[in-house]
């Protein structure tokens, strides 16, 4: 794509974080309302109020910022934080912290319409394909499967493969109607029917997984 790759700056004076901010949120504007074709660098600079080298600066080229908007989305709802196991610390509380945190991130609008994208772009761009994966759900995945990792060594659950069990919680935490958002024919779940659901799946994972 012609707006890929652009001379970096060279070395010079730090970069200024509130512009990086204002960057990334501009590319997840964009990338959501016009698509990853549709998104120039000459656009998110517009959007952001920084030059196109301010952009080229932080990033080095469209798809670096474009997995770097992904894995901020990503952070601002599920930090990690949240995949700690403080030794006095139920792991009731840290799957249902989890849990209600990924709820709302899959079915949020913004997460909701680059599902979308990603899909239509599936059978075009399996490069930018891969760029997402990585820098969103595997990363999310990845630190799933450390925490329930350090829980089987603490005795709180009974967990052989760790990454299939971290893979069946965020899919139970999906359920069915993650699917109907996806596809435009039903509501998400919302206040205490969200807070039901989360805890009906923490409650049967810990049953699941019981020591």
């Amino acid at each position: 794509m012609s707006d890929n790759s652009f001379p970096t700056s060279g070395p010079g004076r730090p970069k200024d974080p509130a512009k990086r901010k204002a960057i990334l949120e501009a590319a997840k504007n964009l990338f959501l309302r016009n698509g990853y074709d549709g998104s120039s660098m000459d656009a998110i600079a517009a959007e952001a109020g920084v030059s196109k080298l301010t952009v080229y600066s932080h990033f080095t080229d469209k798809e670096t910022l474009f997995s770097a908007a992904v894995k901020a989305k990503c952070e601002e709802q599920l930090p990690e934080l949240l995949f700690e196991l403080p030794p006095g610390a139920s792991i009731e509380s840290v799957l249902l912290n989890i849990g209600r945190s990924f709820h709302q991130l899959i079915n949020s609008r913004e997460s909701l319409e680059l599902h979308r994208v990603m899909v239509a772009m599936a059978n075009q761009d399996a490069k930018l394909s891969r760029m997402f994966y990585e820098a969103g759900p595997l990363q999310i995945l990845q630190e799933m499967t450390g925490l329930l990792a350090q829980a089987n060594q603490a005795g709180k659950l009974r967990i052989e493969h760790a990454q299939n069990a971290a893979e069946h919680f965020f899919c139970l935490i999906k359920g069915g109607h993650n699917f109907r958002l996806l596809i435009g024919c039903g509501a998400a779940l919302e206040g205490e029917d969200a807070e039901q659901h989360v805890r009906e799946v923490v409650e049967l994972f810990i049953r699941a997984y019981a020591p």
